[in-house]
């Protein structure tokens, strides 16, 4: 029990460098329209703003998906309401695992009572679309499920060829853009993709808490002819399309603040348009991965095969890899992250996301790291 006598003072926390895999820093822009008065869930104001998320998410998605909405809760509940949605008891699916949140797709798909088959490669690289063709063959399935930009490995899955091949075994295509989605180009309807999921807090540089998603016209079908309730209420997309279409049928308080935020973020995205939002990304990254191999460190990902938005570093032989974070937050203020699964204590991860993405970000965690290195001896 607290005791009554107990002061606590104002929360002032560091001005941190966020260079991990998210949260991404946070544009003063978004920040200033969060602050922005609080109105009802179905205040004529607010549904405004709900029109304007959507359009502006199909801009970003590049669907003219009529089912375009950002999920109340993280890129996991994105994960959630995509396999949940879609899936039932006994329906077979295969998810293709190169990383840790590929392997979370298969745990989700398990809760489902789905039928799972996984198509393993290596961490580090890209599944094959002659891979899952041949898995198709052997086992047909009704989804077929991968990560675009899997944070765990800094590999950007190529997806044109994989969605050829699942159009062509009749399956539907769900994708994980988490780490992608504004990062690099994601062409849900030029790939054939039907379920394509994000989150607010990695490319779209929002807090926390929203999950954009887009699902294809075939996977609504789908999804209306369902023998079972969903799975889960909450995540029900069949009711939440209710509040998000012109019938504006209560679900659930949607996060008023964060749909603010997300709306701001996506107006600069268009702003500053989607080809030079890619190209930022592109150009950022190939700053720190050229001045990371200047300093003797290797890169884990070949370059054909990195995600711009999230790169790993092989930590040196004979450095202790947690040292160097924490000296990194608590001299520089600079977040990076350590490896997940089988890369934990043998990389680390770097993100330039969103409004982390900039030269000057790079250049601070540069100087950092060759100042801590070197004093470690070891460059």
């Amino acid at each position: 029990m607290t005791n009554e006598s107990t002061e606590f003072r104002d929360l002032n926390t560091s001005p941190r460098i966020l260079l991990g895999p998210g949260p991404s820093m946070v544009h003063p822009r978004v920040l200033r329209v969060m602050a922005t008065p609080m109105v009802g869930y179905l205040d004529p104001q607010f549904l405004e703003v709900m029109d304007d998320v959507q359009a502006l998410l199909r801009s970003l998605f590049q669907t003219s998906n009529p089912l375009t909405l950002p999920i109340s809760g993280t890129g996991s509940a994105g994960m959630e309401a995509a396999l949940f949605n879609f899936l039932e008891e006994g329906d077979p699916v295969l998810v293709c695992v190169n990383g840790f949140f590929g392997a979370r797709m298969v745990e989700i798909a398990g809760r489902c009572r789905a039928s799972v088959a996984r198509l393993d490669v290596p961490w580090g690289e890209a599944v094959l679309a002659r891979q899952v063709d041949e898995a198709l063959r052997a086992r047909p399935a009704k989804v077929v499920a991968l990560v675009h930009g899997e944070t765990s490995t800094g590999v950007q899955q190529p997806l044109d060829e994989i969605g050829a091949v699942v159009r062509r075994h009749g399956a539907l295509f769900l994708v994980d853009t988490v780490a992608s989605l504004g990062g690099v180009p994601v062409a849900v309807d030029e790939i054939g993709i039907d379920v394509c999921y994000a989150g607010s807090q990695k490319c779209l540089s929002v807090p926390p808490g929203l999950a954009p998603l887009t699902v294809s016209p075939r996977a609504m079908d789908i999804l209306s002819s369902r023998k079972t309730p969903v799975q889960s209420w909450y995540l029900d997309l069949s009711l939440i399309r209710k509040y998000w279409s012109s019938e504006r049928v209560y679900h659930h308080t949607a996060p008023i603040g964060l749909n603010y935020g997300l709306r701001e973020a996506l107006r600069m995205v268009q702003e500053e348009g989607l080809a030079n939002c890619f190209e930022r990304h592109s150009r950022t990254a190939a700053l720190l991965w050229d001045g990371l191999e200047a300093l003797g460190l290797q890169l884990i990902v070949p370059r054909e095969s990195r995600l711009p938005s999230l790169t790993t570093v092989r930590v040196p032989e004979g450095v202790d890899e947690m040292a160097v974070r924490r000296q990194l937050l608590n001299e520089y203020n600079i977040e990076i992250a350590g490896g997940l699964g089988a890369f934990k204590g043998k990389a680390w991860r770097v993100g330039l996301m969103g409004y982390s993405c900039r030269p000057e970000n790079v250049l601070a965690l540069l100087g950092a790291i060759e100042r801590i290195l070197r004093r470690k001896g070891s460059s």
